[in-house]
């Protein structure tokens, strides 16, 4: 019996390691967005909460065009911004991988990283300077005659993509270089042995190989940017509202935390969706 004792309690060892972060965890993630969900089914009445316990909130968000309009404004924005940071980031990434000496690949992916060494706020208004009317890009442009007059830039979608790419470029860089160097060499020198070219074996070997970091930093990125407030209100002003963007106007402006509560629980759900979908298509390409 005191072995059987002594075996229960070993066996329960590994659960006081993940105990401290279970507990955060269940403290400032489940606890507040069963809160959240509760709330989001009552309803604002002049400035009181009364728990109505109906959907209505979810109603608003299909029966105002402007809800919906936000949550198609958001979903462009993040699979533009996703797209356009593998399609640059990939490159890069093997650049790193596979031309740069190993000597010289700690120096390179420092540089990489130094976006991240600057505060979000900070690199978002430097974006601001560059893509104002008397900005950078504009001046520059003016500068060759290629404009007479500036370009509006600032305060629209497209710098709110230019900033976004601007970051998780260097975010999918590292997921997809340490996915290419941990790619055995022998996969290409079989392949070329087998009479497939650079492109094919690109193609069919390396590609196919590397689709797990792709989906793992595609997916940081769709979670990060879909859920990003500071980036579009910056740089995309109020022009082109975002999901963000319209919770934070029901809260600052209207107090109205059901509504803000439905609406953050509805972009949850799109991004388990996404969660989801990317596992299954992960699942598959492994099998």
């Amino acid at each position: 019996m005191a072995t059987v004792h002594r075996r229960g309690s070993a066996d329960l060892r590994p659960f006081g390691f993940v105990a401290p972060a279970l507990a955060w965890t269940v403290a400032f993630f489940c606890v507040p967005f069963v809160v959240m969900a509760i709330v989001s089914l009552w309803e604002r009445v002049g400035t009181d909460l009364v728990a109505s316990w109906s959907f209505a909130n979810y109603a608003k968000f299909f029966a105002r065009g402007h809800f919906f309009e936000a949550m198609v404004n958001s979903l462009e924005v993040t699979f533009l911004v996703t797209v356009l940071s593998v399609l640059l980031a990939y490159p890069l990434a093997w650049i790193l991988a596979e031309k740069v000496p190993p000597r010289w690949q700690r120096l390179a992916l420092i540089c990489a990283i130094l976006p991240f060494w600057t505060s979000y706020v900070v690199r978002s208004y430097a974006w601001v300077l560059v893509l104002a009317s008397n900005g950078v890009v504009n001046q520059a442009l003016q500068a060759t005659g290629l404009i007479d007059e500036p370009l509006r830039l600032a305060n629209t979608r497209t710098a709110t993509v230019i900033g976004f790419v601007h970051f998780f470029v260097m975010l999918l860089t590292l997921t997809i270089f340490a996915n290419l160097m941990q790619l055995p060499k022998n996969y290409a020198r079989a392949a070329a042995d087998l009479g497939a070219g650079p492109i094919r074996t690109f193609w069919y070997v390396i590609l196919p190989l590397t689709l797990p970091g792709i989906m793992v930093g595609a997916f940081l990125t769709f979670v990060l940017c879909i859920g990003d407030y500071i980036t579009p209100q910056i740089l995309g002003g109020n022009s082109d509202l975002v999901m963000p963007q319209l919770i934070m106007l029901q809260i600052d402006r209207r107090a109205d935390f059901p509504t803000a509560s439905a609406l953050a629980i509805l972009l949850m759900v799109v991004v388990t969706v996404v969660y989801i979908a990317c596992a299954r298509w992960l699942k598959l390409e492994r099998s």
